[in-house]
């Protein structure tokens, strides 16, 4: 019976190649469009950092070789320095998805380190950054997007927009200007404060949550991408990571994923906007979302994503 069970696991552990560490709701902005509501009111959750190390061993053990840190502001979780610095120690390329509005000298020395790369999100001119972030933000962040580059630390930046039609592209003539070469655009998605009280729908996932990647939250949840957290999967707090990877929650949150995105655009696998096609990768370097907005969902919907339900499209596994 063991042997049945643990197969599948390692399988599993070792399909997936990148996990995002989403330590913290606390953030020092309140952006208009945060996908899991970080603000300065936020909490650390209550994974500590021994639980947080223990996951980062079984990464390694598991031979995922990539690691986000991201929350919230990752810079503002205490623990965070000494979790990057234990990742590199086990072999594990980090990057960390930072606003950069403070970066002090110790965490400039970190993300220097070899292994290290930098993420951030921009929007535009000095009007446009502070009206979404609802902070003055603008000048710290590009001030701070300028020295990253400057020190050579590797970083690509993600210009979020809002419109269908809007391309991004003063705000990436902007960062160009200022010596990123790595440049994205990515429109907001349907989550968090930009649902607009909806309830979430996998409408608006990009359909390949959880294909060889996978989240974890501040309380140990584990989810198929930081977007579909209400598709709880297990916690790490009581479960090895390698089982949830491989356990049957996952694999039905999956398939809830795929026959969505399939009902949707069947010819297409990744959603009509044809950015993400069947065989890439929507790990920390892909867009990879929706240009829509996801239909309502109902609140009959919310039992249908429990495990052994049909799939369904929409509604809060737990």
């Amino acid at each position: 019976m063991t042997v049945i069970v643990e197969t599948p696991v390692i399988e599993a552990a070792r399909t997936t190649g990148f996990v995002w560490l989403d330590l913290t709701r606390k953030c020092q902005l309140q952006c208009s469009h945060c996908h899991n509501g970080s603000s300065p009111a936020g909490a650390h959750g209550t994974m500590t950092a021994e639980d947080w190390t223990r996951v980062l061993d079984d990464i390694a053990a598991a031979g995922i070789p990539h690691v986000q840190f991201t929350g919230g502001e990752v810079t503002m979780h205490p623990d965070a320095p000494s979790l990057i610095e234990h990742a590199l120690t086990l072999g594990l390329r980090v990057e960390v998805y930072s606003n950069l509005v403070h970066v002090n000298a110790d965490w400039w020395q970190l993300l220097r380190r070899q292994g290290v790369s930098l993420a951030t999100s921009y929007y535009g001119g000095e009007d446009r950054h502070n009206a979404v972030t609802r902070r003055p933000s603008h000048a710290r962040t590009r001030a701070n997007i300028k020295r990253a580059v400057e020190y050579g630390i590797p970083l690509r930046a993600s210009v979020i927009v809002f419109e269908a039609s809007d391309t991004g592209k003063s705000a990436k003539t902007d960062l160009r200007n200022l010596g990123v070469q790595d440049i994205g655009v990515d429109h907001v998605r349907p989550f968090g404060r930009a649902a607009g009280g909806q309830q979430p729908c996998t409408d608006g996932l990009c359909g390949r949550c959880g294909d060889g990647r996978a989240s974890i939250g501040p309380d140990g949840e584990v989810s198929p991408c930081v977007f579909s957290t209400w598709m709880g999967v297990g916690n790490v707090q009581d479960t090895p990571l390698t089982a949830i990877l491989g356990g049957p929650a996952m694999a039905h949150a999956n398939a809830t994923i795929r026959a969505a995105r399939d009902k949707l655009a069947p010819d297409n696998k990744c959603g009509p906007d044809k950015r993400c096609q069947p065989d890439s990768s929507c790990g920390p370097n892909s867009s990879c979302g929706p240009d829509r907005q996801p239909r309502p969902c109902s609140p009959q919907d919310s039992d249908e994503c429990r495990p052994g339900t049909p799939p369904s499209n929409c509604g809060p596994r737990n």
